[in-house]
Order: structure tokens, then C-alpha cells, then sequence
């Protein structure tokens, strides 16, 4: 079951390594920070097969939880405990529900709406690393009920198996089109152990830079 925030799915990392790690603790409409209100702990994740690739550990089951209400072209916001500090992608991702998100356990198609990769200059790269990131709904998406996920991969540590900081909300969307998105994935299987930027050593010749997954939709 995802553990929720009110409206919101969290994430991360064992309870015993919390204070070394970074949690997407809350979601919110517009710009605002959220308010935690409950949510588990879990280890990072690092087995690119495995469901909890998805939502985090414990899959992506809503049951009792809520859905926050967003209008298509809506802005939102995820918001960190602290602000995020390994070196590496963030991306955001959703799918749609065949019935209500509190019920859909993420099986179906994904689509990312949004990268946050590197931006190289003067030999070096920068990453957005900060304690919130906000995202807009794509207006033309059909209504309807949605997991929407964001993840962060932490390639900070070359030589190591990279670590996926994941966390999903469920969300209504309304006064949406017709478009349906693409292209899509499954997760698990969206992200392989060779593609260029699971592997990249962002410590030698790192000048170019590939995110993991598929290509944006746009509408």
C-alpha cells in the first residue's frame, strides 16, 4: 500500500538510514510545501526488475488513501525533507488508472512529462538539486484518475549499482483532451542496466549526458 501524505503518496529509504538520505515527503497543487502527515520508510532502491520500481517498497495500492484534484495545465509540487543532494537525474512520470488511482497498482503504461537532467558549461555539470520540484499536468491528456511519480537516480558513486529515490500521489485530473501519450513504458522495464545513463562516471570525460527511460511527452 502506498503511504500517503493527506493527499499523497512518500517515499524512500529504511528507517535507519533516514537521517543520511533524502525522502519526496509531500505533494501538493500549485508551488506550496505539503504537510507531512504519515508516511513509511524504506531502503533506496537499486533491483531494476523488481515492482517496487514503480512506487516505492510496497507497491503502488492506494486503499484508503486520497487523491488530490488537478485541473490539466495545473502546476504541482513534490517536496523533500531536505534538499536533494546525490548528483543525478530527476524525472516525472505518469499513468493512467482504468478505474480510480486509489485502486490501480501502476501495471499499466507510463509516460514521462518532464526531465531534470545535467546542464554542462565551462567543463562542468550541473545538476538541479533542491528541495522541491514542481511540474505542470499536460493539458491535452484525457480526464481521469492518475499515479504521479517522481523519481530520482543517483549515479553519484561510479562503480556501485545507482540508487532510484522513488515516490508516487494519486491524483484527478479534469478539463482534459484527448491525446493519448506516447511514447510509453512499463515498470519495471523502462530502465536497463546498460543504457548510457545508468552507467555514465560523472567524474571522467563527463560531457554529455543521455536520462534513462523514454522521451518526454509534450502535447
Amino acid at each position: 500500500m502506498r503511504s500517503f501524505i493527506n493527499i499523497v503518496a512518500v517515499a524512500a529509504l529504511a528507517a535507519q538510514s533516514v537521517s543520511g538520505h533524502y525522502i519526496f515527503q509531500s505533494l501538493s497543487k500549485g508551488t506550496a510545501k505539503g504537510t507531512p502527515y504519515q508516511y513509511r520508510a524504506y531502503c533506496e532502491i537499486t533491483d531494476l526488475s523488481s515492482k517496487d520500481m514503480r512506487c516505492n517498497v510496497g507497491g503502488a495500492t492506494g486503499g484508503s488513501t486520497s487523491t488530490l484534484a488537478l485541473n490539466a495545465g495545473d502546476q504541482f509540487t513534490f517536496s523533500l525533507d531536505q534538499a536533494l543532494y546525490h548528483q543525478g537525474p530527476v524525472s516525472l512520470y505518469m499513468s493512467k488508472a482504468p478505474t480510480t488511482a486509489a485502486e490501480y497498482d501502476g501495471s499499466g503504461d507510463w509516460f514521462k512529462i518532464f526531465d531534470w537532467g545535467p546542464k554542462f558549461g565551462g567543463g562542468q555539470a550541473q545538476w538541479t538539486m533542491t528541495s522541491s520540484y514542481s511540474g505542470t499536468i499536460p493539458k491535452c491528456i484525457p480526464s481521469g484518475d492518475y499515479l504521479l511519480r517522481i523519481q530520482s537516480l543517483a549515479i553519484h558513486n561510479p562503480g556501485a549499482t545507482p540508487q532510484w529515490y522513488i515516490s508516487c500521489g494519486q491524483i484527478t485530473v479534469s478539463g482534459g483532451g484527448t491525446t493519448l501519450p506516447s511514447p510509453t513504458v512499463k515498470i519495471p522495464g523502462a530502465f536497463k542496466a546498460t543504457d548510457p545513463g545508468y552507467t555514465a562516471n560523472i567524474y571522467s570525460n563527463f560531457n554529455s549526458y543521455t536520462v534513462p527511460g523514454p522521451s518526454v511527452f509534450t502535447c
